[in-house]
């Protein structure tokens, strides 16, 4: 059975405000993963993360000035060489980490790469517990467990709630 055309039309008019494809033009390209990745484990320094990446220089300097302009990375003097930068991450930034951690182990699910190395908690030393998403009481939800509604408090327009 077909969707209808209001359907098509909520999703349609949901899809050109959704989040997600501002959101992946500014983070979603290998070099910008890699250098989150790299800053997610303290590099700050241009040259670190040209010799971490292996990164053509070009390409390094325009990702961090993307990155800069998206207010993931802060720019400033670094206060021991004035004639070096350091790019750290902002609140923007850090707030990547768990759709960084999500990848990763989407990544390494489906085959896509694997790592010995694992992200424990710096007071007990135990791996994380793996990103998934939950239920505001904290179930664990699956796809089929959830729903689209739209948002308390927030107007809903002719057609009713839409997927991402």
């Amino acid at each position: 059975m077909g969707h209808s055309t209001a359907h098509i039309d909520a999703f349609r008019e949901a899809a050109l405000s959704c989040p997600i494809p501002q959101s992946v033009e500014l983070i979603g390209e290998k070099w910008a993963f890699l250098i989150l990745r790299g800053a997610f484990n303290g590099l700050q320094h241009f040259e670190e993360f040209q010799a971490g990446l292996g990164i053509a220089r070009n390409i390094l300097s325009d990702r961090l000035a993307k990155l800069v302009s998206g207010d993931i990375l802060d720019r400033s003097p670094d206060p021991c060489d004035k004639r070096k930068v350091i790019y750290a991450l902002s609140r923007k930034g850090e707030a990547l980490l768990p759709v960084v951690l999500a990848l990763r182990q989407w990544g390494e699910d489906w085959g896509h790469g694997t790592q010995d190395i694992v992200l424990a908690d710096l007071r007990d030393g135990k791996p994380i517990r793996r990103i998934c998403v939950q239920a505001e009481d904290g179930r664990e939800l699956k796809l089929g467990d959830m729903k689209w509604i739209v948002r308390p408090g927030a107007e809903q327009k002719k057609g009713g709630a839409e997927a991402a």
